[in-house]
């Protein structure tokens, strides 16, 4: 994982929640230049950090980090279907009572369908793998 990358998520979230660096770096308990070189890919970002970032802003250290979620197991197939699925769920922005859901919260709904999608996925595939072996 590359920290500039991991630096640009935080920046992007903090920003989506008009969070000051000041403020951030005072919940992390760090100082506000600390918290800046960790925007900017200059520090690495600690365990803790990384679970106490999670926690405001309310997404998975697996999004924080990148991780984007693809089994190892998924062939090229279930990857296009995987972009399909989210295409039709997300793409053209979600709404609620009228009004277009945020950034970070869009962020959340795709984290959560990736979950569902490949949790689902595997599941398809033990069941149709016992069948084909007539169990």
């Amino acid at each position: 994982m590359n920290n500039n990358d991991l630096g640009n998520r935080i920046t992007k979230l903090r920003e989506s929640k008009n969070v000051s660096q000041e403020d951030l770096a005072k919940y992390l308990n760090i100082d506000r230049t600390s918290l800046s070189r960790l925007e900017n890919g200059k520090r690495k970002v600690s365990a803790d950090e990384l679970r106490q970032l999670s926690q405001y802003f309310g997404v998975t250290t697996d999004y924080l980090l990148g991780v984007n979620g693809t089994p190892q197991w998924a062939t090229k197939r279930d990857t296009v279907d995987f972009k399909d699925f989210l295409d039709q769920n997300i793409i053209g922005g979600m709404a609620f009572d009228g009004d277009n859901i945020t950034e970070e919260e869009n962020e959340r709904v795709k984290i959560a369908l990736t979950q569902i999608f490949w949790k689902r996925l595997e599941q398809i595939k033990k069941r149709e793998g016992k069948n084909k072996n007539g169990k």
